[in-house]
């Protein structure tokens, strides 16, 4: 009676195995196909499921647009070296005697530092007076100044240079070498020319970004427009705040990837490709390379343009389809441009979760074993 005991046990317990398995949903990274396409408005949900092909890539290449205004562009450049009101000037004046007006006996020069403009452009030098500065140039006001002094010292010598103040400079915050406040000279009247001289960008040159803002009004171009497109070379302006930041765009990836994350662009337009290859590639005992899918919010125009109408209103939910087994599939897939905010989604493969059903039922059927054979004993 005992072999009958145990080969009911054994069925019942099989029996009660697979139901489990059939009962109980098993681990996986999320929808697969078929569950994404009910999601369609010609089914139970309202998003639009597009296959991607040449019309698609190309109604849905949009790129960040960057640049200046025509007021950015169209600003002339200061004169060379003008001293403005507010700025700040440090003098240096040497006397050709042992016991000089400014200078001690056991010094032959005297330095002013951080001698200020006024707000009506006037500076005061010891012995030379109150002098006009602002609308000259650090050589003619040194002329001025030597011209004043020569009259009670002989043979002054004096120089002049421009310090960083409230007058004619700018500001570098961000990802720059030297952060800080710079006064418009000769060499750095231009916006490529004041990055340089605070040390140039520290991140990578092909995601940052470059931002001026003046009077209220803001402008953004790519760092390496700059020297691409030299009408982005903008003249500066005294006030200006200069901003240097890395891309902040990203995507997110998910399913059967090498990597499930938020993913941060790196390069300035970025394809479906690679956007897999950022994130690792697909896993290839588990991903369904049919089943590559890209999810975001399209705007009407863009909507109306894939699906060929034009009565669509506001963003739409868009799922656009990759399949990189078709014969031009890892073309399309190079040329579908991934924007700011998309998801990336690889469903896993049919055999997938037939294996983890399998490896349920197996394990399953090994506990039952070892119950149905302590029964028998």
């Amino acid at each position: 009676m005992k072999p009958l005991a145990s080969r009911w046990a054994r069925s019942i317990a099989l029996l009660a195995a697979v139901a489990l398995v059939a009962s109980c949903g098993l681990p996986r990274v999320g929808p697969n196909k078929r569950e994404i396409f009910a999601g369609s408005v010609q089914r139970e949900g309202d998003a639009f499921i597009v296959a991607v092909n040449d019309r698609v890539t190309r109604a849905t290449s949009v790129v960040p647009s960057l640049g200046f205004s025509e007021a950015f562009k169209r600003a002339g450049q200061l004169g060379s070296d003008t001293i403005h009101p507010g700025d700040l000037l440090g003098l240096t004046i040497w006397e050709n005697v042992d016991d000089g007006l400014l200078s001690g006996e056991a010094a032959n020069s005297t330095a002013l530092e951080q001698v200020q403009v006024d707000g009506s452009g006037f500076i005061f030098v010891p012995y030379a007076g109150r002098i006009r500065a602002a609308g000259n140039s650090p050589e003619a006001l040194r002329r001025i100044i030597t011209e004043k002094l020569g009259v009670q010292t002989p043979d002054p010598q004096v120089e002049v240079r421009r310090l960083a103040g409230d007058g004619a400079t700018v500001s570098l915050v961000g990802a720059i070498g030297g952060q800080g406040v710079y006064p418009i000279e000769r060499p750095t009247r231009t916006l490529a020319s004041m990055l340089a001289k605070a040390g140039g960008v520290t991140i990578e040159p092909e995601i940052a970004q470059v931002t001026v803002i003046r009077n209220g009004e803001r402008g953004t171009v790519w760092f390496e427009d700059l020297y691409d497109h030299p009408e982005y070379d903008i003249a500066l302006r005294p006030g200006d705040r200069i901003l240097v930041e890395g891309d902040t765009r990203s995507f997110t990836a998910l399913g059967a990837t090498g990597s499930q994350s938020r993913v941060r662009f790196e390069s300035q337009t970025l394809s479906g490709i690679e956007a897999i290859a950022q994130v690792g590639g697909l896993m290839s005992n588990a991903a369904d390379p049919t089943g590559v899918f890209v999810m975001r919010n399209e705007p009407a125009e863009i909507a109306n343009q894939v699906l060929g109408r034009n009565d669509l209103q506001g963003a739409q939910r868009m799922i656009y389809v990759l399949d990189l087994t078709e014969p031009n599939g890892m073309f399309m897939a190079r040329d579908f441009a991934v924007r700011d905010g998309d998801t990336l989604y690889v469903t896993e493969a049919p055999f997938t979760q037939w294996n983890k059903t399998i490896s349920a039922m197996t394990g399953s059927l090994g506990a039952v074993n070892t119950l149905s054979n302590a029964a028998g004993n």
